[in-house]
């Protein structure tokens, strides 16, 4: 009886174990499914839109959408009353001799009072489709923007062509903010545009009456909501006194509004129609492509890669301008000084430097006016161990930034966007990296992807309501090697991306897609393992815990009962993100008063890897010798091979390539 007691036991737990794994495959299934039905939608949407225009007339056509083609075209093509004074100040003005795509219809529906949304990749002329308005229309436009350092653009380059703008912000003089409170009501409209923080909106009673009056004057001409994806929580730059922003299309209902982004999906668009009370807005939508930018992951050769921006630099960028991206303000300060003593100009800005400063650097930045005097290019030979500067070498225009720099600054002529850690979204990223040019010239925009980077960024997202999952997409980009950057990139912004058009202007195009891909399995099973032994005795491990503890390194009372790996650094590393990218592994944090800590646990798909049948596939760069891969290869399985799947680049196919000695690369 005891026995057959026993027997059951043993079959009820193997028979749960197994449902549990089937549970996990259905739930993969299906995951897929929904994401493959949702593609499939997105691209008959697409199809009806191209085949419309040659549908039949009839019971059966479908309803007129809101703003069609033809209306867009009336609006791209019809002559208005305003049409010829609109097009002599772009010429006279403005200096431009054409419109860029779109630009003439957003402005026509700006003047002709539509509530609009404008959704344009960076450096395609947003400004310009509210500058241009303003110009052409009675009163002021009001423009509400996140950051101090966008607006000091604009008023830079508004200045430099005697367009007349102001601000009002937390650093405007008393005497400043009198004169442009009192401009606000003048019939002479002594400015065409005034430039406000969404803050200034919240908390100055005194200008929210002030704009009462000049809307009942007839003087508030439009509003206009920069980086407009900041309103919605599912944006990627949420600002929370952009929420108060509805306010202005309460109180001043006849005015219209034209919301402009870079980056904004469907969803966040309706959420920040919402928000700020917009009725039906007209949303137009540009192409995100910006086929002059060359987009390229490096991987970091160590946490701090300082040394190889600075050689990339001096080889490739020299006597041009360029953005560093750091992950803080410390490390805005570090970058700066290190490539100082590598015999590069740098400055920092970011949020906390004295407003001054920031300007001051901000405005020799962009007019390429930043100067050294002799003597301080003594202290900084002396005190900071610089080799002696050359004429030459002063010339280098490099800014290392945290994000507070960054949205709406329009200089042309970037050359490069460099990011010394990665952004924590692909909006992100696309929203930085399109700081580059601008002037439709050839630019670099490259990413150092360093293991430790990504949680540090996952601590400080926490909070977000997606942060976690758009983190994840950002590292997915970045671990690729077989999809076109831009093809990651159309994803995000519901495009459907053709690789072609692509004209190898991404590392993964433009280096033929040469990857292999290996059977992971047995290295899957064996980290998860140190995960699972580590939480059953009550401890948590952080990611370079486990990476240390599956090299070895481990405490000395578990290396007896561990597997110690044969990869590399580099390939644990990649193993252990590819994991907790698919759901292997899963996020554990834990808060203390000062700080945020990641610990890696089991993620849902964990147990699969107790079925013998289940196995893990990772596409790698073929960067690793011959032995390498037969290494891997057979420790996966006797039955288990690395599939060649990418091809190999033009120069590579002779078989002396096979036996070329590198390491794997995510």
């Amino acid at each position: 009886m005891t026995n057959n007691i026993g027997d059951a036991q043993a079959e009820l737990d193997s028979v749960e174990a197994e449902l549990e794994m089937v549970e996990l495959q259905i739930s993969e299934l299906l995951e897929k499914q929904t994401k493959l039905s949702s593609r499939k939608n997105k691209l008959l949407q697409i199809l009806e839109g191209a085949c419309s225009s040659a549908q039949p007339s009839g019971s059966s056509k479908p309803p007129k959408p809101s703003f069609s083609k033809q209306d867009l075209q009336h609006y791209e093509e019809s002559d208005f009353s305003w049409s010829k004074e609109v097009q002599a100040k772009l010429c006279n003005v403005f200096q431009l001799s054409k419109f860029r795509p779109l630009q003439r219809a957003a402005i026509n529906l700006s003047m002709s009072g539509k509530d609009l949304f404008l959704v344009m990749p960076t450096g395609r002329g947003k400004s310009l489709c509210y500058q241009l308005p303003a110009l052409c229309s009675k009163g002021f436009t009001l423009v509400i923007a996140p950051l101090v350092s966008l607006m000091e653009d604009q008023l830079m380059y508004l200045k430099s062509i005697n367009v007349p703008a102001v601000t009002l912000n937390a650093s405007s003089t008393k005497e400043d903010s009198k004169q442009v409170l009192a401009g606000m009501t003048d019939k002479n409209s002594p400015f065409k545009l005034l430039y406000v923080t969404p803050e200034k909106i919240a908390k100055s009673k005194l200008l929210m009456s002030k704009l009462e009056k000049a809307y009942n004057m007839n003087l508030l001409a439009r509003i206009a909501v920069d980086e407009v994806h900041c309103c919605s929580q599912w944006g990627h730059d949420f600002r929370p006194d952009y929420k108060l922003l509805g306010i202005l299309k309460r109180q001043f209902p006849k005015v219209s509004l034209v919301g402009l982004t870079a980056t904004a999906t469907s969803n966040v668009l309706k959420d920040c129609q919402k928000i700020l009370c917009v009725q039906e807005p007209i949303t137009l939508t540009a192409p995100f492509n910006r086929p002059n930018l060359y987009y390229e992951v490096r991987f970091k050769h160590n946490e701090d890669c300082t040394h190889q921006i600075a050689e990339l630099i001096r080889e490739r960028y020299k006597n041009q301008s360029g953005i560093v991206y750091v992950f803080s303000q410390k490390d805005a300060e570090v970058v700066a000084t290190d490539l100082q003593k590598r015999n590069i100009l740098a400055q920092p800005y970011h949020a906390n430097m004295e407003p001054s400063d920031k300007s001051l650097w901000h405005q020799q930045w962009s007019s390429k006016k930043i100067q050294v005097a002799p003597t301080e290019l003594l202290l900084l030979t002396v005190f900071c161990n610089m080799p002696p500067f050359n004429v030459e070498s002063v010339c280098v225009q490099v800014v290392v930034a945290t994000v507070a720099f960054g949205m709406g600054i329009d200089k042309a002529d970037v050359r490069f966007v460099i990011h010394h850690t990665i952004s924590k979204s692909i909006e992100n990223y696309y929203q930085e990296s399109g700081r580059a040019g601008r002037d439709d010239g050839s630019a670099d925009c490259i990413v150092f992807f360093g293991f430790a980077d990504i949680f540090r960024i996952s601590t400080m997202v926490v909070m977000e309501n997606t942060g976690q999952q758009k983190l994840q997409n950002m590292v997915a980009y970045c671990q690729n090697v077989d999809r076109c950057r831009r093809a990651m990139m159309a994803i995000h912004f519901d495009e459907v991306w053709n690789d072609d058009e692509c004209n190898q202007m991404c590392d993964v195009c433009r280096h033929g897609n040469d990857y292999i891909t290996m059977d992971i399995t047995k290295h899957a099973r064996d980290v998860v393992a140190i995960v699972e032994m580590a939480s059953s005795m009550d401890e948590k491990l952080t990611p370079l815990k486990v990476c240390d503890a599956w090299m070895g390194k481990g405490p000395a009372k578990h290396r007896k009962t561990l597997k110690v790996t044969s990869l590399s650094r580099v390939e644990v590393e990649s193993v252990i993100i590819h994991l907790l990218l698919h759901g292997y592994f899963s996020e554990d944090f834990s808060f203390t008063p000062y700080t945020t800590h990641f610990y890696l646990k089991l993620g849902r798909k964990a147990a699969l890897l107790k079925n013998d049948n289940h196995s893990i596939t990772m596409k790698m760069r073929r960067v690793m010798s011959h032995a390498t891969v037969k290494k891997v290869s057979e420790s996966a399985g006797k039955n288990s091979s690395a599939k060649v799947e990418g091809k190999r680049p033009a120069d590579s196919d002779d078989k002396k390539s096979v036996a070329k000695k590198v390491k794997i690369l995510p």
